[in-house]
């Protein structure tokens, strides 16, 4: 052993990291996905989507099925990935920018957001930067303008970052088009998902020798619903319009983006580093099952059945969504857990991963998935959502066990779901279980204050229906 790996093992050590003698740091390569559905793969029962890199990983892993987004919107989840704590506590509640447009016919004011993720706020990556590691944001940022750049936030790289919520166009010169566009050059005709992986590689090499935090969120599969002539091709060919799943664009995209996971997990092997990477995929909310109004698009992207609902909604299918963990040496194969786990347990379980201790500063609202991916339990009482916002409705949920419920703030009734009879939410037992009813609402209001949330204010121009 050198004298400089003696004197690295002795800073990591001092910066709290438990290293085993032989042991180096595990590398973290977080792929984020933009409004991945709950069935958009493969190994979680699509009959169309074409995502064999992805169920490769999960074979070798471990597959959630109870894997919650923080938010139903983007912006939101993303800090919480990024520091642990919930959307509440961070009083980002919806999507940047945030803005408040309250009607008449809105019973609340919604409340005002920050501008971007607090520079205050600790990010994994600054929490992992004592310990050595160097980081990259690469892709989609959606926390704020320059004066949040994710260079601000312990990163060190950031390609492709802008604060908007989504590409003008998944191809070059399109991507960069706009006043809000990916700042990002390219070829004509180059498809954002490939360069993003590109960058991604090209991070990896150059960082192969220290450890490394990865963070590769994807632009697909939100809108523009635009994909490879050839792979939307392939599955016009196949599609069944009377399936759920039928939209050959959006097949085509989740394909690209399978390809980017199966080209950084082979980059990973070609340098040796797979034995010591953890490799997360993921999603920043559920997927679209409705037309987009702003398109001409007559199709919906895809269909979160048997979920109700899509993106936007408390309901699940618009915050129950894919999560693969893969985590080499540990855990047992094709492992499958039930286990409710939210986005807010990403930092503590790579801090965790990572050997070093907790402290102070750490966030108090996530929890580590190590137990869980050990095979063993973790003990949470509940999960929390707040969404304050007249995107569709404002709502807050909480999930105890097997029950969840959502309360509807604009009219303040509330529906209650028993989801290991009732995956869809189709039977609303709020009146015959007034009990089980009141002791969550009464959950999720101490939630809400413990959290300190920001909450709504009586509209003082709100004209009730009929009026």
């Amino acid at each position: 052993m050198t004298p400089g790996t003696l004197d690295r093992r002795a800073f990591l050590q001092s910066m709290g990291a438990v290293l085993s003698p032989a042991s180096k740091p595990l590398n973290f390569v977080f792929i984020l996905v933009d409004d991945w559905g709950w069935t958009d793969a493969g190994c979680y029962g699509s009959q169309l989507y074409e995502t064999p890199n992805i169920d490769r990983l999960a074979a070798r892993g471990a597959r959630f099925t109870n894997a919650y987004a923080a938010a139903p919107l983007c912006s939101p989840t993303r800090a919480s990935i990024l520091t642990g704590k919930s959307p509440a506590r961070l009083k980002m509640t919806t999507a940047l920018p945030g803005t408040v447009r309250t009607k008449p016919s809105h019973k609340w004011v919604s409340p005002e957001m920050p501008p971007g993720l607090l520079l205050s706020e600790r990010t994994i990556a600054e929490r992992l930067k004592p310990a050595g590691y160097v980081s990259a944001s690469i892709g989609k940022w959606h926390l704020g303008g320059r004066e949040y750049d994710p260079r601000k936030s312990g990163f060190e790289v950031n390609i492709g970052g802008f604060d908007g919520g989504m590409a003008p166009s998944q191809f070059y010169p399109g991507w960069k088009g706009k006043s809000r566009g990916v700042p990002l050059e390219g070829r004509p005709g180059e498809y954002l998902a490939d360069r993003l992986t590109d960058e991604a590689i090209r991070f990896i090499e150059v960082s192969r020798e220290q450890p490394f935090f990865l963070y590769l969120a994807h632009y697909s599969v939100h809108t523009p619903i635009e994909a490879k002539s050839d792979l939307t091709e392939k599955y016009r060919r196949r599609v069944d319009p009377s399936k759920p799943q039928h939209h050959p664009t959006y097949a085509a995209m989740m394909e690209s983006v399978d390809q980017s996971v199966g080209r950084v997990a082979r980059k990973l092997d070609e340098l040796g580093l797979a034995s010591r990477t953890v490799i997360f995929v993921a999603s920043d909310n559920g997927g679209v099952n409705q037309v987009q109004t702003y398109t001409p698009d007559p199709l919906p992207p895809t269909a979160n059945l048997p979920l109700r609902a899509g993106k936007a909604w408390l309901y699940e299918g618009g915050i129950r969504s894919p999560l693969v963990v893969y985590w080499p040496g540990n855990g047992k194969p094709r492992t499958v857990c039930e286990e409710p786990v939210i986005s807010a347990d990403f930092f503590p379980t790579m801090v965790e991963m990572a050997g070093l201790k907790r402290d102070a500063q750490d966030p108090v609202d996530g929890m580590s998935l190590v137990p869980l991916l050990k095979g063993q339990r973790i003990k949470r009482e509940a999960l929390y959502w707040y969404f304050p916002h007249y995107d569709f409705r404002p709502t807050g949920a909480v999930r105890k066990g097997d029950f969840k419920l959502i309360e509807f703030y604009d009219d303040d009734h509330a529906e209650l779901y028993n989801l290991a009879k009732d995956i869809g939410e189709q039977h609303n037992l709020a009146d015959s279980m007034p009990q089980k009813t009141a002791e969550l609402r009464g959950m999720l209001q101490k939630w809400l204050k413990a959290s300190h949330a920001p909450m709504m204010n009586p509209n003082p121009a709100y004209q009730p229906p009929g009026l």
